[in-house]
């Protein structure tokens, strides 16, 4: 519940029970919770609960699952069309949409899934099309945050932060893909070991376009080899000019990207662990109030 108070979201009782590092029933949780709310520790919200004691949580999160269900509907779309591009061999929903939460400035997030050795070739034409959805204003609809290639599908990064958002990511295209990064990413049930929702693979049918063929036959040679490295030397002189000048985004966070030969990627030392830190005082901050609550009731 600490984790999840960082975005003021509340939880229901099966959520607690998903993201639970103990087995319980959902009858066993609700009493517990009860309890809690009882003793002041926790809120009830309608059919939530969090540590505010504010109910427009409740109905902040009710909008969010509205307002998610009519952006998946678009995301799903758009993950079918960002897989017809050459060397994509996996997309999934990722970010707050595939929590089932959207507010109204949400972006539509994906992460993605390259052949080995051929991801910057892959990122470089899916962002040429971005270039091209602001013509519409639909660049929210496209943003390609994470690449991984299928030569380094394990995240290094391993914490609370990235099993919770592993997790939750909704496959959309590419179950061959999707299933070798969700094995070689089994240690996020050291994390949340009874999170049983996770969707392995991606549903329907998994035609590939002819020019995907054609421009993937023509690319898989010395010549793909070296526009792979090229572009992504020209994609990381870029980003490290970005990141000296302290660009920001449109939430403030400044503007870094990762650039290796297997993955592309935020730089977690900004956003990743800004949220560990405020996870660990906001931990420190319940297990202190939980202490007073003790002390005040004479329990031990």
């Amino acid at each position: 519940m600490a984790y999840f108070d960082l975005f003021s979201y509340p939880l229901a009782v099966e959520d607690v029970c998903r993201f639970l590092d103990v087995e319980a029933s959902q009858e066993a949780v609700w009493r517990e919770m009860e309890e809690l709310a009882g003793e002041g520790r926790v809120f009830r919200l309608g059919a939530y609960y969090s540590l505010q004691n504010d109910p427009t949580l409740a109905m902040r999160r009710l909008r969010g699952e509205v307002h998610a269900d009519e952006l998946l509907a678009i995301a799903d779309r758009g993950g079918k069309l960002l897989y017809q591009f050459p060397f994509v061999r996996g997309v999934c929903i990722s970010g707050s949409l595939s929590k089932r939460c959207a507010d109204e400035k949400a972006d539509i997030d994906y992460f993605i899934i390259t052949k080995a050795n051929r991801l910057w070739i892959a990122r470089t034409l899916m962002h040429l099309f971005k270039k091209l959805t602001y013509l519409r204003g639909h660049q929210h609809r496209y943003c390609m945050n994470y690449f991984v290639d299928e030569e380094a599908l394990e995240i290094k990064e391993k914490n609370i932060f990235t099993a919770v958002e592993l997790l939750t990511l909704l496959p959309v295209r590419g179950n061959g893909g999707l299933v070798q990064f969700f094995d070689a990413n089994d240690w996020t049930s050291q994390y949340l070991p009874h999170y049983h929702d996770r969707p392995r693979e991606a549903k329907g049918a998994h035609r590939v376009s002819f020019l995907k063929r054609v421009l993937e036959r023509l690319l898989n040679n010395r010549l793909g080899d070296a526009l792979d490295t090229y572009l992504r030397r020209v994609t990381d002189r870029r980003w490290k000019k970005k990141t000296g000048r302290g660009e920001v985004n449109m939430q403030g966070d400044k503007m870094t990207l990762q650039c290796g030969r297997h993955f592309s990627r935020p730089n977690p030392e900004v956003f990743q662990q800004k949220i560990l830190n405020r996870y660990q005082r906001r931990l420190k901050e319940v297990m202190a109030e939980r202490s007073v609550t003790v002390k005040s009731s004479g329990k031990k």
